[in-house]
């Protein structure tokens, strides 16, 4: 369908008195809490009842099932409209006690709506933009897993409501885009055109012309009443055989049947007040008390999820009769750990034998050399760079419309914020496991949306290279100095520095098994030697661990990633000196940090032994290891262009910086 707008048609009471439901929860619920935001679900009440009514595929029995549609409320400050959504269409986790207790401690209806697939809740929102930007993850997910097991396992749509202040962050040009280029039909885009936004109208900062602007990405974008029921309906089955995502302007009235604040900023983000809402109950025929919903509609809406249910049941038996149903149980529960344990000791033995001098953005695309064969559902990437962070295999193509989302290989662009939202959506999707890159110093593009995986505690992998002044002649722009500090400061995020080919492959050990929450990769564009001699356990599970050990040592020092080669240097030139020391590489501050205190007091040392810790970083995050009157050697400003090796000697991040500030201690303390 082009562009247009579809004649008005005549209204289905039931329909409303169905949508009204949502509205009196909506401002009953924020009147009770005395917080959020009524106007939006009340704008949206009806074109949310046409969709649960007539096209959402579901079984709030079943919540998780994995051939379910994925329905992302991205406007996440009209959170009510969900949980309203999930309460009358009967999922058992979203009671009315959980409506009531809107906004409340330990309640799951929080503020903004937090992943709970048994609740019916599929991400987490509210951050504008992330819904949306992440809903497109979902939907090529749904097309890679399409790819691998065809339309009787996996065929479903990701339906999206997204908000004015959706549509005008960034991250949505970034994600929308990219949708259309890989021309994502399984996804549908019920944009909330309101005009509203809390300033006032949109007009004061908004003017574009939305419709157009999806077009010119490749969509199929169209205009509609949101009010209209028929208009509604036809739009959303004119988007069921799209060939291109689609996009829906729906112009609504926020606040809709509110008698002064319709129409109004003031109803966006307060509650309508006692008044306003005895006002909209007249205007909407709703004469019932709070929270009351009459029983033949509660049973209308209950009644939406018998089609969900058969098609569930249908799908079951089509899995269970398929010759590829363990394959695809395996890919869903994520349960490879034994294929990972395999290809890990065969990396960590390769760098054992070879004891090669790489980088690590090389260790680790050697690594991925040995997993991204035996593992499909490796999902790689980068933001257009490719050949510098080494996240592509050769031999694998890439996902494309073109073969049918076959591959292994996302071109994301220059959109590191997209792709960083992308990669959640497809890690909360399901089936697959996303990893991607790009430099360290363009993690603050990514940050909103690596912060929101922590948040969700959804497995995505980044991979961060040229994460130091190692990177060199780029200069400091390019440079990272305080990013190491602001990640690790994130949490249930996984930062991890390794030092060599060995620690490179346990840190993708690591972040492969942990499945509860994001990890960063953080490696050099400068070559390393190899340090460990080892390749046996984990040491890099733990944390922290003693790679270079003396009896007796005077002096422990601490270092991470490029830096732990100075350190070993440093020590064997103190030991010339007669001066004993232990080499501590902490590949994962977070890691070190679980880890009970006896070992922590092992690794740390205790008073005596005088501590100095190295990291081409600033110093943030580096007391809680060496103390206050620990020894720092690493960035204090940010860096400059030139040779890496220069750049080294200019900042003072030397071996002998090291050998100066142990030998100076231990022999002032004699």
């Amino acid at each position: 369908m082009t562009a247009c707008t579809i004649p008005p048609t005549k209204q289905q009471p039931d329909q409303r008195a169905l949508a009204n439901a949502i509205r009196a929860l909506a401002m009953d619920a924020v009147e009770k809490a005395n917080s959020g935001h009524p106007g939006m679900p009340m704008g949206m009440a009806d074109v949310a009842t046409v969709l649960y009514q007539k096209f959402l595929k579901f079984d709030p029995k079943n919540p998780a099932w994995p051939d379910r549609d994925r329905f992302i409320l991205s406007a996440g400050h009209g959170s009510m409209l969900l949980y309203a959504l999930n309460y009358l269409t009967g999922y058992d986790k979203m009671t009315l006690d959980e409506i009531k207790n809107f906004r409340q401690l330990h309640a799951i209806t929080a503020g903004h709506p937090e992943v709970n697939v048994d609740a019916g809740i599929e991400m987490t929102t509210g951050p504008l933009g992330q819904g949306i930007a992440t809903s497109v993850g979902f939907a090529l997910a749904e097309r890679i897993m399409n790819a691998k097991f065809g339309d009787d396992l996996v065929n479903h749509k990701t339906y999206v409501i997204a908000s004015d202040g959706d549509l005008m962050e960034g991250i949505s040009h970034e994600a929308c885009s990219l949708a259309g280029h890989l021309a994502l039909k399984n996804l549908i885009v019920l944009y909330d055109d309101n005009n509203i936004s809390i300033d006032g109208p949109t007009s004061l900062s908004f003017s574009e012309d939305v419709v157009k602007r999806f077009e010119s990405y490749g969509w199929q974008a169209w205009r509609i009443d949101g009010h209209d029921f028929a208009q509604i309906e036809r739009a959303l089955t004119d988007a069921q055989s799209a060939t291109k995502p689609v996009l829906i302007a729906c112009k609504t009235k926020i606040g809709y049947g509110a008698p002064t604040k319709e129409n109004s900023k003031d109803s966006h983000g307060s509650p309508l007040g006692a008044d306003e809402i005895k006002g909209t109950r007249a205007n909407l025929n709703w004469p019932f008390a709070p929270f009351e919903i009459p029983d033949d509609i509660l049973h209308a809406w209950r009644s939406m999820s018998t089609k969900g249910q058969s098609a569930h049941h249908e799908w079951s038996k089509r899995l269970e009769s398929s010759p590829r149903k363990m394959e695809f149980k395996q890919r869903i529960a994520n349960d490879f750990a034994a294929v990972i344990k395999e290809c890990i000791a065969q990396a960590k033995n390769y760098f054992l034998s070879e004891k090669p001098k790489m980088a690590t953005r090389a260790t680790s695309g050697k690594t991925l050399e040995y997993l991204v064969p035996k593992l499909d559902n490796l999902i790689g990437g980068s933001a257009d760079l490719t050949g510098s962070v080494n996240t592509k295999i050769k031999g694998f193509d890439a996902i494309s419309p073109t073969n049918n989302y076959n591959g292994q290989y996302v071109h994301y662009g220059v959109r590191e914020h997209g792709m960083a939202a992308m990669m959640n959506g497809m890690s909360l999707h399901g089936g697959v496991v996303p990893y991607s890159g790009t430099f360290l110093s363009f993690a603050d593009y990514c940050r909103p949306s690596i912060r929101l995986a922590a948040l969700m505690k959804t497995q995505s992998i980044f991979v961060m290279t040229h994460d130091s002044i190692g990177l060199g002649e780029d200069g400091p722009t390019h440079q990272p100095v305080e990013h190491l500090a602001s990640l690790r400061c994130i949490p249930n995020l996984l930062v991890l520095r390794p030092c060599d080919g060995i620690e490179t492959a346990e840190c993708w050990d690591i972040a492969l098994s942990h499945t509860s929450g994001p990890s960063v990769l953080v490696l050099t564009r400068q070559n390393l030697p190899t340090l460990r001699h080892d390749a046996g356990e984990n040491n890099s599970a733990r944390g922290a661990y003693i790679l270079s050990g003396m009896p007796n040592a005077k002096a422990h020092i601490f270092a991470t990633g490029s830096e732990v080669e100075l350190a070993i240097t440093a020590q064997k030139k103190l030991a010339e000196q007669n001066i004993p020391t232990n080499v501590v590489s902490i590949p994962s501050f977070e890691l070190f940090e679980r880890q009970d205190e006896n070992y922590r007091r092992h690794i740390i040392g205790d008073d005596n032994v005088f501590k100095v810790a190295i990291e081409a970083a600033v110093r943030m995050g580096w007391d809680s290891i060496i103390g206050n009157n620990g020894t720092f050697i690493g960035m204090k400003s940010f860096g400059e262009s030139a040779p890496y090796q220069k750049l080294y000697e200019h900042f003072g991040i030397t071996s002998d910086a090291i050998v100066q500030s142990v030998y100076n201690h231990v022999k002032g303390a004699k």
